[in-house]
């Protein structure tokens, strides 16, 4: 299953991307408004040549032998100068103000007393020219492998390129205040987010603490966020229709099973009557087989509806002992026999005693049915109340030994029984906080055991 993307990081990375959006088109809004002469914002397309021309006066600048700074046009910027040679350009040392040799002589004089004022960028226009707009400009100084210069340009004019130029110088100058905007709000938004958040974890917390004996619980809506109280509404009603369904359930499974008690006891009756013969040994088996699971169905309904009381102390030894005695009439008319061993005549659980006696019932009836002729069926109790079963017959695969506890599964069409006693068995331990499983017999067969919480 491909795992779902964290919400988190996508709200972070669409707030990111809007702001940076944001701050693009307000750039262009804010350019816009310059060129349809807005006050505040009025420039003129000219002007944004500024910045790349700036760059190529930027690239000429070289140090002789001496560290004196001078101007060498590199062909980039020959090739402006002849396009526009009314294109002029100067540049000051940052430090000492001085200009650097190559520069115009007209923007120098102009430039000489401004460059002392150390503005961040001025506009300018040189004597004799129309006052608006300004064909100058001089930007704040800028950082080049021969040091700090002020370069200012006359008279550039645009192309489309400069664009680019303009943006990337302003995105260049904010890069700072756009950085830390960036993080500030995207760790506000991962903050808000994860806390809004909050009421959905614990929400799934209280939906994984419900399974099917806990059907009649409901998620809290204390402290739920209004937005996620649909989604609260919509698992509590799903619930309440599931409560209701398992009930229905319940009632047909404990009303089929009582109606069953009657004519299986009636069966009973008759086959004890009969002359023995290997036929009345086996319909004698099979019906104690279908007493089994009809007992075993009554009781776990009744558990699981809270009709059966949990809390018995049930002592383990005598409890088999009479489970064992009442099944050995019916294995000995198999031919088969039982035998009981306890290392724990004192083992103590608390659970249901007649539900117990129904799982470890339906155990030995299955290992009646698996044990060859003449065999033996042991019934252990060990010296940590753990319950052994065992029977010679044929085994349960390993592959297979999660899947008899599943209802209705039978390892193939031709296998006897209905594929519902182990299930029965399983959900019967789980409701005692046990645990049934299954093992090989050494020298073969299987050996099913049943673990119990203790007592206290």
């Amino acid at each position: 299953m491909t795992r779902a993307s964290s919400l988190a990081r996508r709200t972070v990375s669409y707030l990111i991307f809007a702001q940076i959006l944001a701050f693009i088109l307000a750039w262009v809004l804010t350019l816009g408004l310059g060129l349809a002469g807005v006050e505040r914002f009025t420039q003129s397309w000219d002007e944004l040549a500024a910045y790349r021309t700036a760059d190529l006066v930027a690239d000429s600048l070289t140090r002789d032998a001496e560290g004196n700074a001078r101007i060498v046009p590199t062909p980039e910027l020959e090739a402006e100068t002849r396009r526009f040679p009314s294109f002029k350009f100067a540049a000051f040392e940052f430090k000492t103000k001085a200009p650097v040799a190559g520069s115009s002589p007209e923007l120098v004089a102009t430039l000489a007393r401004v460059i002392e004022v150390n503005s961040t960028h001025t506009h300018f226009v040189l004597p004799g020219d129309p006052e608006a707009p300004a064909l100058g400009f001089m930007a704040r100084p800028v950082w080049t492998p021969h040091g700090r210069f002020q370069i200012a340009a006359y008279r550039a004019r645009f192309q489309w390129t400069d664009i680019f130029h303009s943006m990337r110088d302003d995105f260049v100058s904010l890069a700072a205040y756009v950085v830390v905007v960036l993080l500030i709000t995207g760790s506000t938004a991962w903050f808000a987010v994860s806390r809004g958040l909050a009421p959905l974890r614990e929400a799934a917390r209280q939906v994984a603490q419900i399974d099917v004996d806990t059907l009649n619980r409901r998620l809290l809506q204390h402290d739920v966020p209004i937005e996620v109280v649909p989604f609260v509404d919509a698992v509590n009603d799903a619930l309440t229709r599931l409560d209701a369904w398992a009930a229905r359930q319940r009632r047909f499974t404990a009303n089929a099973a009582h109606e069953l008690r009657t004519p299986l006891a009636v069966m009973r009756a008759r086959l004890e009557n009969a002359k023995i013969s290997a036929l009345r040994s086996e319909l004698s088996s099979d019906a104690s087989q279908l007493r089994s699971i009809v007992e075993q169905m009554l009781i776990a309904t009744r558990l699981f509806e809270g009709q059966a009381p949990l809390d018995q102390t049930i002592d383990l030894a005598d409890t088999l002992g009479r489970v064992v005695s009442d099944l050995l009439p019916l294995a000995l008319d198999c031919e088969r026999y039982i035998d009981f061993e306890s290392d724990a005549p004192d083992a103590a659980i608390r659970g249901n005693r007649r539900a117990v006696e129904c799982v470890v019932a339906n155990l030995i009836d299955n290992a009646i049915r698996a044990e060859a002729a003449q065999g033996t069926i042991f019934v252990r109790l060990g010296r940590d109340a753990v319950v052994s079963i065992i029977d010679h017959g044929e085994g349960v695969a390993t592959a297979h030994r999660e899947m008899v506890f599943e209802p209705f599964w039978r390892e193939s069409e031709k296998a006897s029984g209905t594929g519902l006693g182990l299930a029965i068995a399983k959900e019967i331990m789980d409701a005692h906080r046990g645990r049934i499983w299954v093992e090989d017999t050494p020298g073969g067969g299987a050996t099913f055991k049943l673990a119990f919480p203790p007592a206290g």
